[in-house]
């Protein structure tokens, strides 16, 4: 204690031999107490000041700091905080709203629905539909630097029933999985793209939706999902902004579910997009606040690009 101005024969004094004599026992014990504290947290002081010169509980220290969440953000954690569902938005919702070859002007009046929507054939003539592939995706992150860094620390990876920890786990399949060969077994990843260089040369293949509000804006990351057969696990999605859906390749079958405080209350869908194909759904307004979404792919490889748009809703 010598460290902090006091020595032990300096609490003993203060601590019994004074108070004791002028003091009646529940105030001499009140005392006691307290000073059983002080004499406490000077020992943890102490303690943690002979710590900091270790070497070893320093790094561990800037570690702990410089992690950004103590519980990782997971599905768990969002559905264990996310607030009661109000059933009023998905009750009337029964089926998927199809539309053709629809324009800006028409599709405007359907633009804020919270039904589900498909545009069919919207995406057929963006340069991705011919040109996004494993070895497409796979060429970009290993010739940008920082991008796997990226997915890793900033962006998000969602392996869904696969072995891989990682991005880079993902390019690294031997060719025959890739191309699903007899005996490999199925795979399905998606993840988000944040890298400014990595952005800049996927959107080269593709846009917003043509028929998307004026007012919309593209937000500052997409998804890419690929893969084969077994497609996405029962999830939430949390989402509070307009989200589209673009099948560059393959066929998906989609499985939409209320959360379960309101199955009560909101109806099952279920539908199948097409290459080429445009899904949509206003998750500040809709069903998908909290839906439930399984994706199927069929057996052959399936590829879609998921954006966000943020739009004017006033």
């Amino acid at each position: 204690m010598l460290t902090f101005g006091l020595s032990v024969s300096d609490l003993e004094k203060i601590c019994f031999m004074k108070g004791k004599k002028k003091m009646g026992n529940n105030q001499f014990i009140d005392l006691q107490c307290s000073c059983l504290i002080l004499a406490g947290t000077l020992v943890v002081a102490a303690f943690i000041s002979i710590l900091l010169k270790i070497q070893l509980f320093e790094t561990i220290l800037k570690s702990t700091l410089s992690t950004r969440c103590v519980i990782p953000n997971n599905y768990f954690i969002w559905e264990a905080t996310r607030p009661e569902t109000n059933c009023d938005m998905c009750k009337d919702v029964k089926n998927v709203l199809v539309l053709h070859n629809v324009s800006r002007t028409e599709f405007s009046k359907f633009a804020y629905s919270p039904q589900p929507m498909i545009v069919k054939g919207a995406a057929l003539h963006w340069p991705a539909m011919h040109s996004f592939s494993f070895h497409f995706f796979k060429n970009i992150y290993e010739n940008i630097v920082g991008s796997y860094e990226s997915v890793d620390e900033e962006c998000q990876i969602l392996t869904f029933k696969t072995e891989f920890k990682s991005l880079e786990d993902v390019f690294t399949m031997s060719e025959s999985r890739v191309q699903q060969a007899d005996g490999e077994k199925p795979w399905y990843v998606g993840w988000s793209n944040c890298h400014p260089e990595v952005l800049t040369k996927m959107r080269r293949y593709y846009t917003t939706p043509h028929f998307l509000p004026e007012d919309s804006e593209h937000a500052r990351m997409d998804y890419i999902f690929i893969g084969y057969q077994q497609g996405a696990v029962m999830h939430i999605d949390y989402i509070s902004r307009l989200m589209w859906q673009a099948q560059i390749q393959g066929h998906k079958t989609w499985r939409l579910m209320p959360p379960p405080d309101c199955d009560h209350v909101c109806s099952t869908l279920s539908f199948r997009v097409d290459p080429g194909d445009i899904g949509l759904a206003d998750c500040d307004t809709s069903l998908c606040i909290c839906v439930v979404g399984l994706a199927d792919c069929d057996t052959s490889l399936c590829i879609c690009v998921v954006g966000l748009a943020d739009c004017d809703t006033s």
